[in-house]
């Protein structure tokens, strides 16, 4: 493929596989999450350690060993799961009650 077809080949992409409204509807309800604070639902934000969380979240009710490189370490609490590249948080993601849409089939 040349440099001059490669436009069209994006475009021929985008029309066989167009934005899905699953996406907006996945920002939407990230949107509507608690706010990390005292009045939503305090959690483990970046850059925190992990030795930060635990004295300040309690220990987690799961520890998953770390995979990969850098190697990525999972701490499950009820409501969310920390995630840590080696001892920093690097995000905290909230659990959900209900799949998002899109997701119902994969449990």
């Amino acid at each position: 493929m040349n440099i001059r077809t490669l436009p069209l080949a994006l475009l021929a992409l985008l029309a066989l596989h167009p934005p899905a409204n699953a996406e907006r509807l996945l920002i939407d309800v990230i949107e509507h999450e608690p706010p990390n604070s005292p009045e939503g639902l305090p959690r483990p934000s970046r850059g925190m350690t992990m030795a930060e969380v635990e004295q300040r979240f309690g220990a987690p009710r799961e520890r998953l060993p770390a995979v990969g490189h850098p190697p990525i370490t999972r701490w499950r609490y009820p409501k969310y799961t920390v995630y840590f590249e080696y001892q920093y948080v690097i995000d905290t993601v909230l659990k959900r009650d209900q799949p998002t849409i899109g997701h119902a089939n994969d449990r």
